[in-house]
C-alpha cells in the first residue's frame, strides 16, 4: 500500500493507543488487535521492562517480537506507524511521547498500562473517547473513566467509581515464591548482563551488573525477566525475575495474569463504549 493510501487508512482507523510496552500492556495489545482495534504502544522508561519475552518492548531495538500470533513493529513516526497499522496482525511501538503520537489524530481509545506504583498519574481523559486506567494510582472520574485493578487478589476487577488499590509491596506469587524471586537495583546506573531470559541458572550466580556491582540470582530457577542489556536502570526497580517452577516455568507469550487482566480491558470497552466528545487532538 502507498503511503498516502496508509495516512488514509490511519485517519479513518479505530486506533488504540496503549501506554506501556510491559508484558501487561502487550497483552492488551494483543487482545485488542484481536477484538479490531488498530493498536500503537508507546514507551515510557520507567519502570524498565523485565519480562521482555512476554513483552513487543524489544520492537524498539529492531529485534523481531512475536506475542500471541501478533507482531510489533517499531515505528518513529507518522508514515512508519501508518505502514506497520496497515498490515494485519501487527501493532506499532513507538518511542514517541504520547503527546507527539496524539498530534496526528485522537484516539478511540487510550490504556494506561505502564503499571507505574509510584509515580502521579495525570489526567488523560482529554485526550481519548474512552480512558482505562490499569494498576495503582486511578481514580474513575478524575484520571480515567474507567479502571481495572491488577492487584492479585483483585485482579481484573473492573471500578466504574472509586480509586484502584494502593501497592501494598506484596509480590504475587508464582510456584509458592513470591518477592524474593526478584532481584532489585539498590542505586542508580547501567545495567549490563549476558544473560538471555530463558537460561536455567542456580541460586546466587551473578547474572549481570548494576552500576558495576554484581547482582546475583536469588534463587535457582530459569530466568522469567531480566531488564535489556544496556539501560539504565533508577533504584529501586526490578532488575531480574527468576521462575522457580521447573518445567512448568514460562517466560514467553501471554501468562494467565496478562489474560485475565486484556480480557477485562476489552470487557471496560464493551460495558462503557467510547463517547463523542471534544478532545485535545482531534
Amino acid at each position: 500500500m502507498r503511503p498516502t493510501s496508509d495516512l488514509y487508512a490511519f485517519q479513518n482507523l479505530r486506533l488504540a493507543v496503549v501506554m506501556g510496552t510491559n508484558e501487561i500492556a502487550s497483552a492488551v495489545a494483543v487482545k485488542l488487535t484481536g477484538a479490531g482495534y488498530r493498536v500503537v504502544m508507546a514507551h515510557d522508561t520507567f519502570p524498565p521492562v523485565i519480562r521482555r519475552g512476554m513483552a513487543f518492548h524489544d520492537a524498539l531495538y529492531d529485534d523481531p517480537v512475536e506475542v500471541a500470533g501478533v507482531v510489533g513493529e517499531r515505528a518513529d513516526g507518522l508514515l512508519a506507524i501508518a505502514a506497520v497499522l496497515a498490515q494485519p496482525a501487527r501493532v506499532a511501538v513507538t518511542p514517541l511521547s504520547l503527546m507527539e503520537l496524539l498530534a496526528y489524530r485522537a484516539a478511540d481509545v487510550l490504556v494506561d498500562a505502564r503499571m507505574q506504583k509510584t509515580r502521579l498519574t495525570p489526567d488523560f481523559r482529554g485526550l481519548a473517547r474512552l480512558t482505562i486506567g490499569m494498576g495503582p494510582r486511578f481514580a474513575v472520574g478524575v484520571n480515567c473513566d474507567i479502571a481495572v485493578e491488577t492487584r492479585p487478589s483483585r485482579a481484573g476487577l473492573l471500578l466504574t467509581e472509586g480509586e484502584t488499590d494502593a501497592p501494598d509491596g506484596v509480590a504475587r506469587r508464582l510456584g509458592g515464591v513470591g518477592r524474593e524471586r526478584f532481584a532489585y537495583s539498590d542505586r542508580s546506573g547501567l545495567w549490563r548482563t549476558p544473560v538471555d531470559i530463558g537460561m536455567w541458572v542456580p541460586k546466587a550466580f551473578v547474572v549481570g551488573r548494576h552500576d558495576g556491582m554484581p547482582v546475583a540470582a536469588p534463587i535457582e530457577g530459569v530466568v522469567r525477566g531480566m531488564a535489556r542489556d544496556g539501560v539504565y536502570a533508577p533504584a529501586g526497580v526490578k532488575l531480574v525475575e527468576i521462575d522457580p517452577r521447573g518445567r512448568d516455568a514460562c517466560w514467553t507469550g501471554l501468562d494467565e495474569r496478562g489474560l485475565r487482566l486484556a480480557n477485562a480491558c476489552l470487557q471496560a470497552i464493551s460495558e462503557r463504549p467510547t463517547v463523542e466528545r471534544l478532545v485535545a487532538f482531534g
